[in-house]
């Protein structure tokens, strides 16, 4: 597609429709689409480049996985200065 100009018509995803509809582009950054209104259901939003924003479902999987990550990383981190205090203090004898 060559140069954008505002008024174009170009695809993006509504997050009102929740679906891929014709949008206008309303305000342009360094010559990129910014915002665009909904041809459909005139609602104005930051350019998505066609890409729906994750599920609630997929942002509580992520949310867990980081979690569990954070408690492994923890746990490692415990271990290791468990083991390091072992090494550094003096045996009794």
């Amino acid at each position: 597609m060559g140069e954008m100009r505002l008024g174009d018509v170009i695809d993006d995803h509504c997050i009102k429709c929740r679906r891929i509809t014709n949008h206008s582009i309303v305000s342009l950054v360094n010559g990129d689409a910014a915002k665009v209104r909904c041809r459909t259901c005139y609602h104005d939003h930051d350019y998505r480049h066609e890409q729906a924003p994750p599920s609630k479902k997929e942002l509580k999987k992520a949310e867990e996985e980081a979690q569990a990550l954070a408690a492994a990383e923890a746990e490692g981190d415990s271990a290791i200065s468990v083991s390091a205090k072992e090494k550094i203090s003096p045996e009794p004898a």
